[in-house]
């Protein structure tokens, strides 16, 4: 399972194992939404208009007329401004890229020696392909990972008896993984292979969450050594 990682700022980088894999991981601008504020418009206030005066006009000679009873004037009523909108702030979406790429370990080849019917109480040589360590170098969004995986072995060599080691064994006379079987008959060898390490990041180690594990399986028969009687 990845590791948990908070919120990425800049870019993040996480490497893990998962369904017998290797998982490269990287992250960039995975931060806070920024924020951009939309000013509204201005909007032009009405020039108040120059009211004319009438000039003065001459008296007239009164005479004496009927009194005319004057309208009353309808006051305008003033116009209402209106109130530019409020527009709020947009929210502007951060731009988030992600990538990752899996790599799959290579799974071990099992060999023995002497490599046609073994005999009962002698020792039997066992060794894998598999090379001391795995390494793997990323790019991942301009981003740069170094990896570098290392296993260690457990044989099963089917009679009820393990060996855990880190050496990967080798023929005869050098090898350092042999078994001796006691009894003729086929057995199954089981290799588990574990595999752990560290990734590098911006000059920075750490290690991988998980392990991988993987198993690699054949059949051996031993035989019994010819009975022979001198005279």
């Amino acid at each position: 399972m990845p590791s948990p990682a908070a919120d990425c700022e800049i870019t993040c980088v996480d490497v893990y194992t998962q369904d017998g894999q290797l998982i490269f991981e990287a992250r960039k601008g995975s931060g806070p939404k920024a924020t951009g504020t939309v000013k509204p418009k201005a909007v032009n206030k009405p020039k108040a208009r120059a009211v004319v005066k009438p000039k003065a006009v001459a008296k007239p000679k009164v005479i004496a007329k009927p009194k005319v009873i004057a309208k009353p004037r309808v006051a305008a009523k003033p116009k209402k401004k209106v109130a530019p909108k409020k527009i709020g702030p947009v929210a502007v979406a951060a731009t988030s890229l992600s990538d990752r790429i899996s790599k799959s370990l290579p799974t071990a080849g099992i060999s023995y020696q002497p490599n046609f019917q073994p005999l009962i109480n002698v020792p039997v040589y066992f060794w894998n392909d598999i090379p001391a360590s795995f390494r793997s170098k990323v790019d991942l969004i301009g981003e740069s990972i170094d990896v570098v995986m290392r296993p260690s072995f457990t044989w099963s060599f089917g009679d009820g008896t393990f060996k855990t080691t880190t050496d990967p064994g080798g023929p005869h006379p050098t090898g350092k993984i042999t078994h001796i079987y006691s009894n003729p008959g086929t057995y199954p060898v089981i290799l588990i292979t574990t595999w752990g390490g560290s990734f590098t990041h911006n000059s920075i180690e750490r290690a991988i969450t998980g392990q991988i594990k993987k198993s690699s399986a054949l059949s051996i028969t031993v035989v019994a050594a010819p009975t022979r009687f001198m005279n």
